[in-house]
């Protein structure tokens, strides 16, 4: 059966772009800055964006389409014979259920939040009582399983209609309008009364805020983070790479999909910031800054309704964004490794519903398990295991894999990923690669483990 290609250039960087921009960018993204000291955070983030982010991406990319498979068969065709890269294939596949396990829960939550907004279910409450709403939904078995099915089906039955018809057409739409909300909302909150002050806070570095913290940690955080938010070192970049051709370098259509994933959480920092200190509200309020303290926010603001409505349409589709994508990768890897057409859509949803129940239940029914100590639930397992163990060391094979003579090679590489008009990979950057880069993500795993 032919592989499916993209319709268009434009197709494959709204895809690409989607996938890295996620709830990593919109939630994840802002409390990190708002606990790590503020604009020094987003500079340590934006260089490790440029040293670690986009060489891993290009590698993935350059994988993909020299190969024109799925992560789970790409190593077999470019691979050394007799070599054992290929075993990093299905541990890909294994990574990207495992991260879909838990995203899907969190989607869920923003698709509940988008619902209760329309209607405007925590206006005119306490801050008591809003955060008593979020703390409703997570002990509700039927909320949270609910949502989290709809997640599935829905993003499944997307995926059904094909690559073009399918993800292409819904994702072209869901990111241009997820762009446009992005400005209209961060150029209201940039205007609140008050805000300046929260502005400052993210955009002029003041190290005299990460005293308390350590510089050191502020760096480790943002390395994480960037491996985090591109979804790199599982294969679910090298995916999109194999359904492209070869009439753009892959330096530049890297920096293109980083770019807009860049801007994607720098604009969420603008909407959160301004609005967190107009309203006098702790901007390193930790993960319950989306689902507490924004609320509250929202019940201050004139026509709070409607722009807490924009704000989680806005969060649903920044989570389906990356769910399209991961569960493309998944599709294609079963269609590559059980040789099934996209009918293995319809396999895929009772199995990934089923996978995704224990962390969806973990916070109700299976509330006792408490897998990494007290107060931690299944989520924090699944999370910790994708973002300190598979991404960064599936982004060290990837490197390794490019760059070493006795993987893919640094000549074959650079042929690849220089292939067609655009930013090159240069001869000097091959040290770089080879040498700094291993160390640096070798780093980034022994300070997540630890």
């Amino acid at each position: 059966m032919a592989r499916e290609k993209l319709g268009s250039r434009l197709g494959f960087i709204l895809l690409s772009a989607g996938c890295a921009i996620g709830i990593g960018n919109v939630w994840k993204f802002p409390y990190l800055v708002g606990q790590y000291g503020g604009a020094v955070f987003v500079v340590c983030y934006l260089v490790c964006l440029l040293l670690l982010g986009i060489p891993v991406v290009v590698m993935e990319f350059a994988v993909g389409r020299a190969a024109g498979k799925s992560p789970v068969r790409m190593y077999q065709e470019l691979e050394p014979a007799g070599s054992k890269w290929h075993w990093h294939g299905y541990v890909c596949m294994a990574a990207n259920y495992l991260l879909m396990m838990y995203y899907t829960t969190v989607a869920g939550w923003m698709l509940y939040y988008l619902y209760i907004s329309v209607r405007g279910d925590y206006a005119r409450l306490s801050a008591e009582q809003v955060a008593g709403v979020f703390s409703s939904m997570l002990s509700s078995p039927a909320i949270m399983c609910g949502c989290m099915a709809a997640v599935v089906i829905v993003g499944f039955l997307i995926l059904s209609r094909g690559l073009k018809n399918g993800l292409e057409r819904v994702t072209k739409v869901m990111m241009l309008l997820l762009l446009l909300l992005i400005v209209v909302l961060a150029v209201h909150s940039i205007c609140i009364e008050g805000g300046s002050a929260g502005l400052r806070f993210y955009l002029h570095p003041d190290f005299s805020r990460i005293k308390d913290v350590g510089f050191g940690k502020v760096i480790v955080e943002a390395m994480k983070q960037a491996f985090f938010t591109l979804s790199i070192g599982c294969g679910a970049m090298a995916i999109f790479g194999s359904y492209i051709d070869k009439k753009h370098s892959l330096l530049g259509e890297s920096v293109n999909v980083t770019v807009m994933d860049t801007f994607v959480a720098v604009c969420s920092g603008m909407i959160i910031f301004p609005a967190c200190t107009a309203y006098n509200v702790n901007v390193g309020a930790g993960p319950s800054l989306l689902f507490i303290t924004l609320p509250n926010v929202f019940n201050h603001i004139a026509g709070g309704r409607i722009w807490g409505s924009l704000f989680f349409l806005f969060m649903v589709f920044a989570a389906f964004s990356t769910v399209l994508a991961v569960f493309e990768n998944i599709v294609s890897m079963c269609m590559d490794l059980f040789s099934w057409s996209r009918q293995t859509c319809y396999v895929n949803i009772p199995v990934m519903i089923v996978l995704s129940l224990p962390c969806a239940l973990g916070y109700n029914v299976l509330a006792n398990i408490e897998p990494m100590g007290k107060g931690t639930q299944i989520l924090d397992l699944e999370d910790f295991i994708v973002s300190n163990w598979l991404l960064p060391l599936g982004s060290l094979i990837f490197v390794l894999f490019c760059a070493l003579k006795k993987g893919w090679g640094w000549e074959a590489f650079t042929a690849e990923a220089n292939a067609g008009s655009g930013w090159k990979v240069n001869p000097w950057m091959r040290s770089y690669l080879t040498f700094v880069l291993p160390v640096i993500i070798l780093v980034i795993f022994a300070a997540g483990l630890w």
